[in-house]
């Protein structure tokens, strides 16, 4: 390994063992050794049915830390759970954690907990995706409350503005370089010709586009999503790689190519768009930001938003309901 890469690997190993609460790297080493292991075997395994299930389990984790903490709470089923809130209608990936928890409990009963699952599993989807890797620090307990009336207050949509992101991110303890770096999560991974449709066609007043859309993009989305064609049609996030974890897609919001307003919107301000430039290699500066050191940074950091640890909450037997 080049020295300048064992430097950042060991930085983001100092990162990972310095995380707040009692999450430590290698937490279930002994306590069962193979859980890692097999999470890792799960995921990899459905993603060989189906690689875009890597970026639906990126987006859960996400999902999961923004609201009651990262606990697990997004993967209770119930009517009036998180997973029935009208943003997370669309997350996949349950029958991933699931498939992990059912291989782990008989081997190590009551001591791996799903929101563990779910945070190993985030980071395997995107070694898996070819992009970094890092150690994630873990003991997270699950949580008790899973209420869908949290779930529009505390996370972020793709219909707001970069203020209320940064609002929104700060009051989980993240800052406008985390903001943008996580949203760079978007480079895999797609979204429904309903939630940006409204772009294409009725954006102003007068019945026009989005004028932050280039116009040959613009020309390809209208394509793809007729004005009054299925919503529910699937359409990449990054047209030009959307399995493969790079940074093409700040290159996309630089050049007017992003999907969701709330992505294009970060070229507008000015903070967040020098995050964007300096991973969209539009500038060089010595100490350039690198979207693959930078990522598992901000990782390490939203995963270790609001967790329970210690005797707080519990460890599920099964992911999709409390004990």
């Amino acid at each position: 390994m080049e020295s300048s890469m064992w430097f950042v690997f060991v930085m983001i190993l100092v990162m990972s063992s310095c995380v707040q609460g009692q999450l430590k790297a290698g937490f279930y080493s002994s306590l069962c050794p193979r859980a890692e292991a097999i999470v890792r075997s799960t995921v990899e395994a459905h993603s060989n049915k189906d690689p875009t299930i890597l970026a639906g389990l990126l987006r859960l984790h996400f999902h999961d830390c923004f609201v009651q903490g990262c606990d697990g709470s997004v993967l209770i089923t119930g009517s009036s759970t998180e997973m029935n809130a009208p943003p997370n209608l669309g997350l996949r990936g349950f029958d991933v954690i699931d498939d992990a928890k059912s291989q782990l409990e008989p081997l190590c009963p009551g001591v791996v907990s799903c929101a563990d699952i779910l945070a190993l599993a985030a980071r395997d989807a995107v070694d898996l995706s070819d992009g970094p890797s890092w150690p994630v620090p873990t003991g997270r307990r699950d949580g008790r409350v899973s209420s869908a009336s949290e779930v529009s207050n505390n996370l972020p949509s793709p219909l707001e503005s970069v203020a209320t992101h940064r609002k929104k991110f700060a009051a989980k303890g993240l800052d406008d370089n985390d903001l943008v770096t996580l949203v760079g999560g978007h480079t895999i991974g797609q979204t429904d010709c309903l939630f940006f449709r409204y772009r294409l066609y009725n954006f102003t007043a007068t019945g026009n586009s989005d004028p932050t859309i280039s116009p040959s993009f613009l020309s390809q989305l209208q394509a793809l999503c007729p004005k009054d064609g299925d919503g529910s049609k699937r359409i990449a996030l990054d047209k030009d790689s959307q399995t493969k974890f790079d940074v093409s897609f700040f290159k996309n919001v630089r050049d007017g190519n992003a999907v969701l307003e709330s992505d294009q919107r970060l070229w507008g301000d000015a903070t967040t768009r020098t995050i964007v430039q300096n991973y969209a290699g539009s500038i060089r500066g010595l100490l350039g930001l690198r979207f693959d050191i930078e990522f598992p940074k901000a990782m390490i950091k939203m995963s270790s938003v609001e967790v329970k640890t210690g005797t707080q909450g519990e460890i599920r037997k099964v992911c999709s309901k409390f004990n």
